[in-house]
């Protein structure tokens, strides 16, 4: 059995979307498994929408999310160039070949002409297809035309009442029939490719042994499988892997919220939790552990186990994912990859004014309430913000025990002020006074921050130190 090859192939017309992320990673998975290769090309025949910007983007966003390749448009290899617009002269010679061997034909119709057959088809009910009158042309006709200067399209010659089979690894057995397909567009009046016509020829000659792609490219199938066999080329094995829809189950679009892999990432959603998620939408390992290393997705994918029907994109379970991540990361590292957003904030000079033990502690008071690394500019807020108390906690600190626990809070406040010896502190008055905990904790959550719930109350205490929290039960008081 000849190694396994796999491709990537993105057309640069935008952000990398979060779907085309999930085909390149089930790649990736599939290439580390068998020991295969993985291939980065570009598509941009689209000339219009194509851009070079979109197309660092995506190298830039696959890297970040882990992902790496043998061959491809940043790393070079032996079967390049991976752009398709830098191909133009291999597609030229496969076109010529099959011009040549009236397998394909010029076709000189007009849009207008296409567009009016169209209309005619849909009013009488029948098949939306090219009819193939360009097929018959004789040579004098096809050079009056070119004596015009009418730049011609080339269309492939469908053969009649022919069966296509795919034994897709995913959907199983599908067949196709060719009189369901008119005659196709290979190359454009421009010169330029179709996809169906370029990517046959680039994974043929990159040498591509299996290609796994999205649902919405079994339509492509019968097409390219045509171009193949009448050029004599040797058929991959495909896959096609299921959509992702939203959770209303539609397909995902911006009325779902952020769609591309770069907004994931500047939201603070980290490489390893979006790797982990993306592997599950569409694909299960065996046992019941959802939180898997990137090393552990890649020992137990299989495309056995990638499912046929559509992934919904949860965001819940990714934000559930998200936070595992965050909870797992040393206090050192989570501060590190939080600066971008702390500059961001308002209060960034007074977080920088800390020493960095405070700031450590600050981060490891607030890291189980971290959703994504945005979020840090919110959760900062309540240690630099004056106490408003809300309702909730108006009400509880109306009684009158708050009074006699903010004075004794004052005059045995301890001297070391580290969280521990603050934990401690607050036990005992709980102790000494034969009070329950939440006597205690309420009203001086309360009173600092005006809030009945947050974080840690002993760390708060440790990092706005002595006289801030008096300052904060004196402001209580009034």
């Amino acid at each position: 059995m000849n190694k396994v090859k796999v491709r990537f192939a993105p057309s640069p017309t935008g952000p990398l979307h979060i779907g085309g992320a999930r085909s390149a990673l089930f790649n990736y998975l599939y290439a580390l498994k068998t020991g295969g290769d993985l291939v980065l090309r570009i598509e941009d025949t689209d000339l219009e929408r194509s851009r070079r910007e979109y197309e660092e983007e995506i190298v830039t966003s696959l890297r970040w999310l882990g992902l790496s390749w043998q061959e491809g448009i940043d790393t070079g290899g032996a079967n390049g160039p991976y752009r398709q617009t830098e191909r133009l002269d291999t597609y030229r010679r496969y076109t010529e070949q099959l011009l040549a061997e009236d397998k394909a034909y010029p076709c000189y119709c007009s849009e207008e002409e296409l567009e009016a057959e169209r209309q005619e088809l849909l009013a009488a009910g029948e098949l939306v297809r090219y009819s193939g009158k360009c097929r018959t042309l004789s040579a004098e006709e096809i050079a009056v035309r070119a004596a015009q200067g009418i730049k011609p399209a080339i269309r492939f010659q469908v053969p009649d009442s022919k069966e296509f089979v795919v034994d897709d690894l995913v959907r199983g057995r599908v067949v196709f029939h060719s009189d369901n397909e008119g005659d196709f567009i290979i190359v454009k009046s421009d010169g330029i490719p179709t996809y169906n016509f370029a990517v046959v020829i680039d994974d043929s000659l990159m040498g591509i042994t299996h290609i796994v792609r999205a649902e919405e490219h079994l339509s492509n199938t019968p097409r390219q499988l045509m171009i193949y066999q009448a050029l004599g080329l040797a058929i991959p094995q495909f896959a096609h892997i299921s959509l992702i829809l939203g959770e209303d189950r539609q397909k995902m679009s911006k009325r779902h919220g952020a769609t591309s892999l770069i907004q994931y990432r500047e939201m603070g959603y980290l490489p390893d939790a979006l790797f982990n998620f993306l592997s599950l939408l569409g694909w299960s390992p065996e046992g019941e552990e959802e939180i898997l290393k990137p090393e552990e997705i890649a020992a137990a994918f299989s495309l056995e186990r990638v499912s046929k029907s559509p992934a919904v994109f949860n965001l819940e379970k990714l934000n559930w994912i998200n936070q595992q991540y965050i909870k797992k990361l040393e206090s050192t590292e989570l501060l590190s990859m939080v600066q971008p957003y702390l500059a961001a904030s308002e209060h960034c000079q007074e977080f920088e004014a800390y020493d960095r033990s405070k700031q450590l502690l600050i981060i490891e008071t607030i890291r189980d309430q971290m959703v994504c690394l945005k979020d840090i500019k919110q959760l900062i807020d309540i240690f630099f913000i004056e106490a408003e108390a809300d309702d909730e906690a108006r009400e509880l600190l109306a009684t009158g025990s708050a009074e006699g626990v903010f004075d004794q809070f004052a005059a045995g406040y301890p001297e070391a002020d580290a969280p521990g010896e603050i934990k401690a502190f607050l036990k005992k008055l709980v102790k000494d006074n034969k009070l329950k905990p939440k006597d205690v904790y309420m009203p001086l959550r309360c009173a600092l921050t005006g809030q009945m719930h947050g974080p840690d109350l002993p760390n708060m205490i440790s990092i706005w130190g002595r006289d801030e929290c008096l300052r904060r039960l004196n402001q209580a008081r009034k």
